[in-house]
């Protein structure tokens, strides 16, 4: 057991040891200057006093520390620089408001997200909060690309799309009453093996007597248009065409509807993008089947609406797709027949603010399932910000609907939005240090799938205030060998010292060495720090808190006297191994009080009059008191009276106290015994009193009263002594028995235990 208490005693002090040097991470950053100190982190505070903080041997680093303990070690708050971020809003433009029905507003007049801009100034280690607004608006405009698999196995979908302008204009409009849809359509790169080659194939790749098209990557049919009988009548000109394999080319046709923004004709409002195959898809790396090896180059190759590089550029990797749909805003609608179900899933799972309906086998059901997915995507909005500079780190919560609060990943949504719902997210953006080029950065923030966005300007702190009043090449930096800034000195390149007095190529010579031994001893800065110009700098030690100083580093605030267990009693600080002990005490270890409140006696008298005070302790002088006070006296007259009524009902339930003897007798404790031989004796090493008192029945009863320390004993003799009255000394008397005596003096009307 003794092993076990040692070892968690142990296991503290290594805690509790790593906790100081955790927590006062500004001491271990040996910063040397105010900008340095800064950076270390929000607890840190550089102090600019000139006069008497630094005491000798300590290094200029030491103005680094945490707030409390500058304060602590005798620096002025008014001398104290300590930074702090702050944030301006720049653009602020409410979010709208509007019905549908009411006057229409361009897209560019509709605000969903608040505020637009804003300019933060980041501390190092101390986050900037902001809140942004997020509110679903009504009537808000849709621009839906229908990207169409055109390959042979398709050609019943075909014919029921090609009714599908009018259809799914009317459904939209009790959405939005502004609208506009476009058309295009993909099979394949147009190599082998991806499709025959052949002069008669690349004529008509189908067989036998059907008429189709010549094969193709991918064609943008029409562009977006309000006008849904001009998408009936372009799609209803569209043929079939074919290809061999039954992956099909389609990433390389969402590359461009993502890219190719003015030939697609996408308005800064809602982007849809309906994706529409019964195949599997091609992806990067699959062109080395083709002879391409070249990546997607993630650029816009349209001419005359075709996509002319694809013999040129590979499949784009999914990781790229991600980045354009989401650089775009475009939302992906997968309308997959259930045999590649399982496959577009997993699919979705990586492309953010994407979903997956099944297309029947003619693909009769498409306009419900757009509008199905559409509901389901608008429902969400999910942040993303662009990329974060260096050091600089971002943590989101939402605030949803019904009071959900989400934190970590989920703290970047809100589900179950219905047009009109109105979100917040909370959003602490940190800087840690400073970045390499100190510049202004900006990062973006954005719903996904809106063409909104949220533009936020960082600004660093990385130098104290004081910094613009530095005096270069000061007198106070030996001959101006450095810069006088923030009550210390910045050397110049190849100088340092704590006036710069030295150049780095002469700081350890035998010489200056000298300097640093006390009494010409052998002893360098007394082994506990090194000699730098001549100079003691005193090292650091483990615990920040601890510290070495004077000229020859014999100093320190952690070898005192301790008691308790704390040093200076815990009540003083420790200056070159001497307690300076706080008011009020005194002492080697500052444990003696000079407070006598807490030797006054009932009577307001010190000690009560029998006594000294000593270190907030009586010290009793009269040998017959004791106590906190000197105010017990066991062998006084009148203690046996005091206590008899007490003794006798704790130990016998008789007296005047037996109904009230727990509450007002439980002040001792009691202790019974055989007989009188068996009490304590005077001889003991405290007061005692022998008692002997006399019950209403008339017996005698013996104890004994002490105080053994602060605890109150008596020693009660168990059976009651001899009665007092007037037939005792009757012959018949000795040979009665006591139940005879009872009942005999009962009836005589005689009151006998």
């Amino acid at each position: 057991m003794d092993l076990k208490l040692l070892f968690i005693t142990l296991l503290g002090i290594i805690c509790c040891s790593s906790a100081q040097q955790e927590g006062n991470e500004c001491i271990k950053a040996n910063a040397l200057s105010c900008g340095e100190c800064i950076q270390v982190g929000a607890k840190c505070g550089w102090c600019t006093d000139t006069q008497e903080f630094l005491k000798q041997g300590e290094p200029t680093s030491a103005r680094c520390d945490e707030l409390e303990s500058l304060r602590k070690r005798g620096c002025a708050t008014a001398k104290i620089e300590n930074p702090h971020g702050s944030q301006r809003i720049l653009k602020n433009k409410a979010v709208t408001n509007r019905k549908k029905g009411a006057e229409k507003l361009r897209p560019e007049d509709i605000t969903q997200i608040q505020p637009q801009k804003l300019s933060l100034n980041l501390r190092s280690g101390e986050p900037q909060n902001i809140k942004l607004k997020f509110k679903r608006a009504e009537d808000y405009p849709i621009d839906l690309y229908y990207l169409m698999d055109l390959s042979y196995s398709m050609k019943d979908d075909l014919e029921n799309v090609k009714n599908l302008g009018t259809s799914l204009m009317k459904e939209m409009s009790k959405i939005t009453s502004d609208f506009r849809i476009g058309f295009g359509s993909f099979v394949e790169k147009t190599v082998m093996p991806y499709i025959s080659t052949t002069p008669a194939k690349l004529l008509n790749p189908c067989t036998g007597d059907q008429n189709c098209t010549s094969p193709f990557s991918y064609k943008n049919v029409l562009k977006l248009t309000s006008n849904g009988e001009q998408f009936n009548s372009l799609v209803g000109k569209q043929q079939i065409s074919g290809n061999l394999d039954s992956p099909e080319g389609g990433f390389d046709a969402i590359m461009q509807v993502a890219v190719c923004g003015e030939h697609i004709g996408w308005r800064n409002v809602t982007r849809l993008m309906v994706f529409s195959t019964d195949a599997g898809f091609h992806f990067a790396g699959d062109g080395k089947l083709g002879g391409i090896v070249l990546p997607n180059d993630g650029k816009c190759h349209l001419e005359n609406n075709m996509y002319t590089m694809s013999h040129y550029y590979d499949y784009p990797s999914i990781a790229h797709l991600v980045q354009k749909l989401s650089e775009n805003n475009i939302q992906t609608i997968f309308a997959v027949t259930e045999e590649f179900q399982p496959v577009y899933k997993e699919l979705k799972n990586l492309i953010p603010k994407s979903a997956v309906g099944t297309l029947s086998a003619n693909s009769s059901n498409v306009i419900n399932l757009i509008v199905d997915a559409y509901n389901s995507l608008s429902s969400e909005v999910i942040l993303e910000n662009s990329k974060l500079p260096e050091g600089v780190t971002i943590t989101y919560q939402s605030r949803c609907k019904n009071g959900v609060v989400n934190e970590g990943e989920n703290g970047r949504k809100c589900s179950n939005i219905s047009i009109g719902d109105e979100v917040s997210f909370n959003i602490n953006i940190t800087a840690q240090g400073c970045p390499k080029q100190v510049k202004p950065e900006s990062i973006k923030i954005k719903p996904l799938g809106f063409t909104e966005e949220v533009e936020i300007l960082l600004n660093f702190i990385c130098e104290c205030e004081c910094h613009k009043h530095g005096i270069k090449n000061s007198d106070m930096c030996h001959n101006g060998n450095g810069t006088f800034e923030c009550g210390a000195c910045r050397c110049n390149k190849g100088r340092v010292g704590r006036q710069c007095e030295c150049r780095k190529d002469e700081v350890s010579t035998e010489d200056l060495d000298k300097n640093c031994r006390k009494d010409n001893g052998t002893d360098i800065c007394s082994n506990n720090g090194e000699c730098v110009c001549g100079t003691c700098e005193c090292k650091k030690r483990d615990n920040p808190e601890e510290r070495y100083s004077g000229k020859f580093c014999e100093c320190d605030n952690f070898n005192c006297d301790r008691s308790n267990n704390k040093l200076c009693g815990g009540h003083g600080r420790c200056e070159c191994r001497v307690c300076i002990c706080d008011a009020n005490y005194t002492g080697s270890a500052c444990d003696c009080s000079l407070d006598a409140s807490t030797c006054l006696a009932s009577n307001k008298q010190i000690c009560n009059g029998r006594g000294i005070c000593e270190c907030g302790t009586c010290r009793c002088t009269d040998p017959k008191f004791q106590g906190p006070t000197c105010e017990i006296c066991p062998t006084c007259p009148g203690v046996c009276t005091e206590h008899k009524e007490c003794v006798q009902c704790r130990a016998f339930g008789t007296g005047e106290k037996k109904d009230t003897c727990e509450r007002d007798c439980s002040y001792f404790n009691l202790i019974k015994v055989k007989d009188r031989d068996k009490l304590p004796q005077p001889v003991q090493a405290f007061p005692l009193m022998h008692c002997k008192e006399r019950d209403a029945n008339d017996c005698w009863f013996y104890y004994t009263y002490a105080v053994n320390n602060t605890e109150k004993e008596v020693h009660v003799v168990e059976a009651l002594g001899e009665a007092s009255y007037q037939y005792k000394e009757e012959p018949w008397f000795r040979y009665l028995s006591l139940c005879h005596l009872y009942c005999y003096f009962s009836c005589m009307r005689v009151s006998l235990l």
